[in-house]
């Protein structure tokens, strides 16, 4: 559990930030924190239900929410917090044979090609002179170097790619960003939907304390880490 309420010191006062996915219980936490830190002027929750509207499944959706929003910029942290681990088209396949076409595109879908698609859209919207913060929440079953277990294949599969994408982008941002971080973040079980199948409500965190434990680790990265992947304890996660 963090220590003390978050407050991003590393940022200019009266910074600006963005929560993607901000309905959801991470998210909801992340965004609470941000209003409630005195050194951040705005924080803006996006999702399918707010104003702009932004629905991963939609890409013109996630392009107009930047656009509405750049003259309101720079926008100094951007968090994407939105994700699938189980969902109609089912829960995470244990075996080879489980494997279906339908349930892998819709796990790509929320855990690959929107967070992508945001990438694309919402670091331009990064200050160019100033540091910034972006992260994604990824997922320590998305390591492949510590995959020991096995199973969960289109979870961590999707994870996995979520964070090459995070590191390419990192490469590609540093060279008109060179102040902006961009990180993948696993945030540990947490009590939420997404994870109360699995006992999250028995062995989770409460999500206010993970999103406190995130934005710590986040707050003290170096812009040397650009494109790096760590967990809610600060600790470097292998790819």
């Amino acid at each position: 559990m963090a220590a003390s309420p978050p407050r991003l010191q590393s940022l200019p006062q009266g910074y600006r930030a963005l929560v993607i996915g901000a309905t959801g219980a991470i998210g909801g936490a992340l965004l609470a924190h941000l209003q409630a830190d005195p050194r951040c002027a705005l924080a803006v929750g996006l999702g399918r239900r707010t104003d702009p509207a932004l629905d991963l499944d939609d890409e013109a959706s996630i392009a107009r929410a930047a656009q509405q929003l750049a003259g309101q910029g720079p926008w100094h942290c951007i968090l994407h917090a939105a994700g699938v681990l189980h969902g109609p088209q089912g829960m995470p396949e244990k075996r080879l044979g489980q494997l279906r076409y339908a349930q892998l595109e819709a796990t790509f879908r929320a855990n690959t090609f929107g967070p992508a698609l945001v990438l694309a859209h919402f670091t331009p919207l990064l200050p160019r002179k100033e540091r910034g913060l972006m992260a994604v929440l990824s997922a320590k079953v998305g390591s492949i170097g510590d995959n020991r277990l096995g199973g969960w294949y289109g979870y961590r599969a999707s994870k996995a790619a979520l964070n090459m994408l995070l590191k390419t982008a990192a490469i590609e941002v540093a060279r008109t960003h060179p102040q902006a971080v961009l990180a993948a973040l696993h945030p540990g079980t947490v009590d939420s939907a997404l994870s109360r199948p699995f006992g999250g409500e028995r062995i989770g965190r409460p999500a206010p304390d993970a999103a406190a434990d995130l934005l710590h680790v986040l707050d003290g990265l170096p812009a040397e880490d650009s494109g790096s992947f760590h967990s809610y304890r600060g600790e470097r996660l292998p790819w």
